[in-house]
């Protein structure tokens, strides 16, 4: 094979198109990745819209996983037909975020993965979970990552409660990485299907926020008064503040997602003063957090809650499942 097909974006906002490319060769220190699946994040819809800036043409998508097709000089960590997934910021290996280390960014900065070949540093590969196939593994790079280092900012463990809201990709991965960690979780939605879901996943405790809108009270009663050591936030302004009175005295909030828009969050400065609330933001993590999650994958036998498999031709549609919340857990993309 002298070439393969990549789906390009040719300018902001445009629909991925098809292009043949010449294949690519790994240089020092890179390998070439037989790119087999993707999946869709919010992060990839306001890509897609062109919300986000960066050089065009490019190819989209920030997740990826495949094996190892040819290697460059000097690659010792990785050999033909090993399997391996794509980080969300490959250059942020480990310690604390950067502009430096968060500034590459598979889809933003430069070529993501929707295509059938892609070129990356060894250094933000991770090796696949041998019990996971690629189109699981394809959806741990932005929500899972994110999801686990919620959990490790807020030092979760046996014992402690955790609150996450809703049901997809994210919130999904911390009621299962939580519930391996020992930890009571729980979950809110608007629909008690996907609660049900979220209860098969790890859930202990289930609230209906269209029946119990202020479902920070019902967390201080389920929790006995107290609150949750820790509530991730994806709602954004308009679920901040109840966030922010759900959890613990000493607690910490994680702010993960703009669902409900970019608007400012009215949140009483008092109240986090008073009790001592860690508010903090979450972009994903580190290549190291995300082995450490690998292993913590392993060792708990989990596996990704995917409700819809689409061809990466059909990228349009998935986009719009995810835009219209018809999915539970994560979207993935089978490249063929």
């Amino acid at each position: 094979m002298t070439d393969y097909v990549a789906m390009v974006m040719n300018a902001q906002g445009s629909t991925p198109e098809p292009v043949r490319r010449p294949l690519p060769v790994p240089r020092a220190g890179e390998v070439l990745v037989k790119v087999h699946a993707s999946s869709v994040n919010y992060h990839d819809m306001v890509n897609l819209a062109g919300l986000i800036w960066g050089e065009w043409p490019r190819v989209p998508m920030s997740d990826g996983a495949g094996e190892v097709a040819a290697v460059g000089p000097g690659v010792t960590d990785f050999s033909l037909g090993d399997r391996v997934i794509g980080t969300f910021h490959p250059d942020w290996l480990d310690g604390p975020p950067t502009p430096q280390v968060k500034a590459e960014l598979p889809g933003d900065s430069g070529d993501g993965w929707l295509q059938q070949y892609r070129v990356a540093a060894v250094s933000g590969l991770v090796p696949t979970p041998e019990h996971l196939t690629d189109i699981e593994a394809a959806t741990l790079p932005c929500a899972a990552v994110t999801a686990w280092n919620a959990l490790l900012e807020a030092g979760i463990g046996p014992g402690d409660v955790v609150l996450t809201q809703g049901t997809g990709g994210v919130s999904l991965f911390a009621v299962q990485l939580a519930h391996a960690l020992g930890a009571e979780v729980i979950l809110t939605s608007s629909s008690d299907e996907k609660l049900d879901i979220g209860s098969q996943l790890g859930a202990t405790h289930l609230i209906n926020y269209r029946n119990t809108p202020d479902w920070e009270n019902e967390t201080k009663r389920i929790t006995g008064g107290r609150g949750a050591d820790l509530v991730v936030d994806l709602g954004g302004p308009q679920t901040l503040a109840q966030s922010v009175r759900a959890a613990r005295m000493g607690g910490t909030v994680a702010v993960i997602g703009v669902l409900t828009g970019f608007d400012t969050a009215p949140v009483s400065v008092a109240e986090v003063m008073l009790n001592n609330i860690r508010i903090i933001g979450i972009t994903v993590g580190s290549v190291l957090s995300f082995v450490e999650l690998c292993e913590l994958i392993t060792q708990a036998g989990i596996k990704p809650h995917i409700s819809h498999v689409f061809d990466w031709s059909e990228l349009t549609e998935a986009v719009r499942v995810l835009q219209a919340g018809e999915h539970v857990g994560k979207i993935a993309l089978r490249i063929t």
